[in-house]
């Protein structure tokens, strides 16, 4: 298994010797250059899409780490004078208007489909990109310092519905399956700010310099290890799952799975952070639950998962081959080490869909 140290997360030199952000010993490569020039070409309407993405998400981190957070954390009962267009507004939304106006002003993109949204909102009709988006994940666990993250997915625009009315070509927009993903990021705001990105080539990380204000590149091809020794899951509905799931966790923290050494649980309760974990050591994060949404973080997270030689999964099927039929449709999540998701799933019953005495 991969260390942290091991898993190459330090600033790589930009090649050439060039970089727009810092001089002398201290030249690094950047995310816009190396989507740009330094690594892998992509083209320029989704290298001005991604320059706004990243503004949205360096604000959001700001706002995440700021002091005066804790009024944006729940609405308050205070009154506010004339409307209540005046009063606090909780992280999670904040972060949407943050996400979608910097969508605006970027000028490439025709709909965003969002986690805090009923609907898709559509923007341009000659954006050539489609975002969907879960702007804060996590969001309830905010008083307490636990990490959060924003979870995006980028499609190209169906030309072909175009001459549809909004509604409806919006909303099929959305609706693309995750096997259609042009790229797929996360952003984890945690002890550093890290955004994993993929376009399909592999999966890179980028960590956010303060200093400069750059995301700058410190591994540029993560690989989740084949088999880790960690599950991520919420155990105290250890007695509401199926059999087969608690045939497999009692097996592998057993050591008697088909990795010989016992399995040691790691969970925070925020996807983002233990997907991050999940994906530097190995291992499986999941929640058996129909409680995750298909659009907004299974897609985006599998795509992430499998660039970096691993696997996501509903329990049955691969989720990147999965038609999604509603916005926010919910489905288990299994992501993963490819050889502990291939076991997990050999247990056969592992979907939880009895959820006694809890809230949905």
């Amino acid at each position: 298994m991969n260390s942290v140290s091991g898993s190459g997360l330090r600033p790589l030199r930009a090649v050439g010797g060039s970089s727009s952000s810092s001089g002398g010993d201290d030249e690094f490569v950047t995310l816009i250059e190396y989507v740009g020039k330094e690594g892998i070409h992509v083209k320029d309407d989704l290298v001005v899409l991604l320059d706004h993405i990243q503004y949205a998400c360096k604000r959001i981190a700001a706002l995440v780490a700021s002091p005066f957070n804790y009024s944006l954390g729940k609405q308050t009962g205070l009154a506010s004078v004339g409307s209540d267009r005046d009063a606090p507004k909780p992280l999670d939304i904040v972060s949407n208007e943050i996400i979608l106006s910097s969508l605006r002003k970027s000028g490439k993109v025709a709909v965003m489909a969002s986690e805090e949204n009923d609907e898709p909102t559509w923007i341009r009709d000659d954006g050539p990109y489609v975002v969907v988006t879960d702007p804060l994940d996590g969001s309830r666990n905010i008083d307490a310092s636990i990490p959060t993250g924003t979870i995006f997915g980028i499609y190209k625009r169906l030309e072909e519905l175009d001459d549809l009315p909004i509604e409806e070509k919006a909303m099929l927009n959305s609706l693309q399956s995750g096997s259609r993903l042009v790229a797929a990021a996360y952003v984890l705001y945690s002890s550093a700010t890290i955004l994993c990105i993929t376009f399909g080539s592999g999966t890179q990380a980028f960590t956010l310099d303060h200093s400069t204000g750059d995301f700058v590149l410190t591994n540029p091809s993560i690989k989740i290890p084949p088999r880790g020794q960690i599950y991520s899951v919420n155990d105290a509905r250890y007695f509401d799952w199926p059999e087969g799931l608690r045939q497999y966790i009692d097996t592998v923290r057993q050591g008697k799975g088909r990795y010989p050494k016992k399995y040691s649980a790691r969970y925070i309760c925020s996807l983002v952070a233990d997907l991050h974990r999940t994906l530097l050591y190995g291992g499986v994060a999941m929640n058996p639950r129909d409680h995750l949404r298909l659009v907004y973080e299974a897609n985006p997270l599998s795509f992430i998962v499998e660039q970096a030689g691993g696997r996501g999964s509903d329990g049955k099927h691969r989720i990147l081959s999965l038609q999604p039929f509603k916005l926010h449709q919910r489905l288990p999540l299994f992501l993963g080490s490819l050889e502990d998701i291939e076991e997990l799933e050999s247990y056969g019953d592992i979907q939880q869909k009895v959820n006694p005495g809890y809230e949905v």
